[in-house]
């Protein structure tokens, strides 16, 4: 009996050669590597923003944003003192290890601290590929309502992190905030969490402090590989 395997497979097994690949560019750089996954309008974009912002006089920051159409996100990095780049998918839902790696020549990885990778706008499709990145953070925001763990839980299950923005509306907006967090436990449970207002800067110091911290200690290894080779 003929055995076949399916499609999605070989496409998945393809990507996850080249996220390692992409790992051991970074890795050999020492430039710490974020993917940013969320929801149209959580505040991806702006979460960036307010982190070059921040960041900008003490890391030399990259970043490499998804979309399907128009510049107008990587536009916003620039602006607000990133190395940007842009990459259209042309209707594809997520980014993949290929688009990525088509992307990085694109930047220089030797003058760099941290790359943040803002993929797609989708709370399904980008879970499933990976990118090479050393982390990956889920931004959801209060207007999205608490449930959002329970209906995809994929997304929350696989990531390293999650940011609760626009923490400033939760007296405005129904949100179960236990709930939510309850949700998140059980599919991720110690998962680092965030809470915090891009637009008030409330909680953004504790997320500032942990991005540091792991480029930091990307950066370390780096050095300890480099003396031990």
């Amino acid at each position: 009996m003929t055995q076949r395997i399916p499609i999605v497979e070989k496409i998945l097994s393809a990507n996850d050669r080249l996220a390692i690949e992409n790992r051991a560019r970074f890795d050999a750089a020492g430039v710490f590597t974020l993917n940013v996954m969320a929801s149209p309008g959580a505040g991806k974009t702006s979460l960036i923003e307010k982190t070059v912002s921040a960041l900008k006089g003490s890391l030399r920051i990259g970043m490499i944003n998804g979309d399907i159409a128009t510049s107008l996100d990587a536009d916003r990095a620039a602006a607000a003192g990133a190395a940007a780049v842009q990459i259209n998918t042309g209707g594809d839902c997520h980014l993949d290890a290929v688009m990525l790696q088509a992307a990085l020549p694109q930047l220089d990885l030797a003058r760099l601290d941290l790359i943040i990778v803002e993929n797609v706008g989708n709370l399904v499709c980008p879970a499933e590929f990976q990118l090479g990145t050393h982390k990956s953070v889920l931004v959801a925001s209060i207007p999205e309502g608490d449930d959002k763990p329970y209906k995809y839980p994929g997304m929350y299950r696989g990531v390293d992190a999650v940011v609760i923005n626009k923490i400033d509306l939760l007296p405005y907006v129904p949100f179960r905030r236990e709930f939510f967090k309850n949700g998140i436990e059980v599919l991720n449970p110690g998962v680092t969490q965030f809470e915090l207002s891009c637009r008030t800067g409330e909680g953004l110091p504790a997320w500032l402090a942990w991005l540091v911290a792991q480029v930091s200690s990307t950066r370390q290894n780096s050095v300890s590989g480099h003396l031990a080779s």
